[in-house]
């Protein structure tokens, strides 16, 4: 007979801990499993602070078993399928797991291999990315190397990722180190983006416009990373027409540094089951965040098919909502009226050492402020928020469902 749990979490990243400890703390009945297989639980948002020299990387791992809620079962394997229609969840044991209702927290699937010969160039030869904890001390270590006639490359997928504004952070404070070290203008620093625009909220991105003048960064749209010859330090690029969309050529350079932000997606089992949607999603409402399709599952974090960017800060106002949500459906079988996400997200962007803007936006791309400050100005108050506030936040406040 298959174990049975009242409340299944897939996911025991910032998502599924965070409900699971919000759930615990409004209703101490409810028996409540998490599936989630690594033993270790890692602070993201400080890898760019690592790949800048400016952070400790030990300090942005914890053991799980510290912030699974006590009364939870942690179930310590990997999801292979979901069949929703069933209430069902299997391991890749082959053990199924049936549940009263199901939370989808599984994050987002990092895809190295849709790179051609990324998998094997990384963390070597100027190829680095402050998306691991293996490798974001490589990013340090690449950026010290570089001197007068060289080339930094950045990169940006034609995916969604999580913290949209990872790729130009560690841009921005590359373009810094440069400053200060003599080397600005000796240095080509260049983005490379499949997108439109430097940043979709145009109050932020005109701010972010006068730091890219200041540091003479240059900015390429339309052009999507394909292949790293790493014998050769060459990056392969698709140029993109901004009209169709199609590819029209491509564009060889070569790197002396190139921080490389992956493809992502959903994790694959999501996007082979019932509760995907057409991009692989879970598909869910974007403002009750309850599935569209089985009122007994909802979804929170990278794995949710909502339209805002995928970042931490959305968990935090997310998850409130999810739990008020799936409370009211488990007793009267309807979601509360005033309990609405809009896609609220905020982007903590470093501009360099010391000073940081708080990029802070809904669904539509407003502005949507947190702190009685002006935020699209880079502060050094900011900048201390990024390094130490809000890491406690995160540990103290999130994960024990107090923020």
């Amino acid at each position: 007979m298959a174990r049975h749990h009242q409340v299944l979490i897939i996911g025991g990243g910032t998502a599924g801990i965070t409900v699971a400890a919000q759930l615990r703390r409004k209703d101490r009945s409810l028996g409540i499993a998490i599936i989630e297989p690594s033993e270790v639980h890692y602070y993201q948002p400080a890898w760019t602070l690592v790949g800048a020299g400016t952070y400790d990387l030990q300090a942005t791992r914890k053991p799980t078993t510290d912030f699974i809620p006590s009364g939870v079962t942690w179930i310590k394997e990997r999801v292979a399928t979901i069949a929703a229609a069933e209430n069902k969840v299997t391991l890749q044991t082959g053990e199924d797991i049936t549940y009263d209702w199901l939370v989808v927290a599984a994050g987002i699937q990092i895809d190295w291999h849709k790179v051609k010969g990324l998998p094997e160039a990384i963390g070597k030869g100027g190829v680095c990315s402050n998306y691991g904890f293996e490798k974001a001390p490589y990013t340090w270590e690449v950026l010290q190397s570089l001197k007068a006639g060289d080339k930094a490359f950045f990169t940006q997928p034609n995916t969604p990722i999580k913290c949209g504004g990872a790729p130009q952070k560690i841009m921005w404070l590359t373009a810094d180190y440069l400053r200060r070290n003599g080397l600005q203008g000796k240095v080509a620093v260049e983005m490379m983006s499949p997108g439109t625009m430097l940043f979709g909220v145009e109050v932020f991105r005109n701010a972010l416009l006068k730091v890219q003048a200041r540091y003479g960064a240059k900015w390429s749209h339309y052009t999507n990373l394909v292949e790293i010859r790493g014998d050769k330090n060459e990056a392969v690029f698709d140029q993109i027409d901004p009209a169709t969309g199609a590819v029209t050529g491509q564009r060889v350079e070569h790197y002396d540094m190139i921080h490389v932000v992956p493809p992502q997606s959903a994790p694959d089992f999501i996007k082979q089951s019932d509760v995907a949607n057409a991009d692989g999603w879970v598909d869910v409402d974007k403002h009750t965040l309850q599935h569209n399709r089985f009122p007994n599952v909802f979804s929170l974090g990278d794995s949710a098919g909502t339209p805002n960017a995928k970042t931490g800060a959305a968990v935090r106002k997310q998850a409130p909502v999810m739990v008020a949500n799936m409370l009211r459906v488990m007793k009267e079988n309807k979601v509360t009226e005033d309990k609405r996400y809009f896609g609220y997200t905020s982007c903590p962007l470093t501009t360099g050492y010391g000073e940081m803007l708080l990029a802070e936006f809904d669904y539509d791309n407003n502005p949507d402020p947190s702190l009685p400050i002006n935020t699209t100005k880079p502060r050094w108050s900011m900048w201390l928020l990024k390094k130490y506030v809000l890491p406690v936040m995160y540990w103290q406040g999130m994960l024990k469902g107090r923020a």
